[in-house]
């Protein structure tokens, strides 16, 4: 198993991180160019207090979804962004020159699921054959729903899938075009909590339930201090969600509009962890593009190990033996 990351560890890490920028006179560093999905991460750096004092300067750059944002950072209009498993095969896929300098897991009841309607008839993964799944193109719902299908046999030319933006997906799901949604939280919790829908595939032991932060190589070489800096932010960020859940999730409401309600339970039964770059975090990866290959989904087989640097979990407790 990966292993986690204790906070005793995680806090040397930021005073190592510290102690580089102390090194580094703040007017020559250049700024930060951030992609941010819905502003998830911004939030969570702000509502943490983990934008204070950044001698540097985070330019932000907002993005609906994770495809647009890894295209951003193949073009390299961003240095740094989050994304899930499938997404950054994609992107790696595309050719773009990334790697993986962070990671977070997300340890949750239903981080990933695949829905249906509260009175569908379809209650296994095997009554999916023939039906309509919504879902976002090679979003980690995408690769969710790939993965309940082949436990129950079936591959994705047994289903059609109907590729929408999460928004248009509740709604198609909703009015019964579709018969199933494969996505993640909140939405999740938001249509099992207003919409009477049940959730048929939970991804909890089907996906690995990480979130990637992924830099450009132009960035690894141009700005390390930076970078170094900003994944000991987010790490104490993380650290201070799960101690603070309620102040977490008016944070995130505020940003998405949807109930605080929803926000609570989602915040309440997520654990947020570091996890470090290792042999089976990058063997898990290249599962999920295997997959997609197989499926065919990627044209070429794609070599994950090259999309990871290793050379950041310096600052993370390389020698850590916690497991998740």
């Amino acid at each position: 198993m990966s292993s986690t990351i204790p906070l005793k560890r995680l806090l040397l890490g930021g005073a190592l991180a510290l102690g580089l920028l102390g090194n580094a006179h703040a007017a020559d560093l250049q700024p930060l160019r951030v992609a941010n999905q819905k502003s998830t991460i911004k939030a969570l750096l702000e509502a943490s207090g983990e934008t204070r004092n950044v001698p540097y300067e985070i330019k932000w750059s907002e993005f609906p979804s994770a495809s647009p944002l890894g295209e951003a950072l193949n073009a390299g209009a961003v240095d740094v962004g989050a994304l899930g498993d499938a997404p950054y095969v994609f992107a790696l896929g595309a050719g773009a020159s990334l790697k993986v300098i962070s990671i977070i897991h997300a340890e949750g009841r239903n981080t990933t699921a695949l829905l249906v309607p509260q009175d569908s008839p379809i209650k296994t993964a095997a009554d999916l054959k023939g039906k309509k799944i919504v879902t976002g193109r090679g979003s980690i719902g995408h690769y969710l729903a790939i993965k309940a299908l082949a436990s129950a046999g079936l591959t994705s030319q047994d289903v059609q899938f109907i590729f929408l933006l999460p928004a248009e997906s509740r709604l198609v799901l909703d009015n019964g075009t579709a018969d199933a949604w494969a996505t993640w939280d909140p939405y999740t919790t938001v249509v099992t909590s207003q919409s009477n829908a049940r959730v048929l595939v939970s991804g909890k032991n089907l996906l690995s339930n990480h979130l990637y932060f992924a830099a450009t190589d132009q960035a690894i070489a141009d700005k390390r201090v930076q970078l170094d800096d900003f994944v000991a932010r987010v790490d104490r960020a993380y650290a201070w969600a799960n101690r603070h859940p309620d102040e977490y999730a008016a944070a995130q409401a505020k940003i998405t509009g949807l109930p605080l309600a929803v926000h609570i339970e989602v915040a309440k039964d997520t654990l947020l962890s570091p996890v470090l770059i290792d042999d089976a975090v990058i063997s898990g990866l290249q599962a999920t593009a295997d997959t997609y290959q197989k499926e065919g989904l990627l044209s070429r087989h794609i070599d994950v190990s090259q999309g990871f640097d290793k050379r950041f979990n310096a600052l993370r407790a390389p020698n850590s033996q916690a497991s998740r």
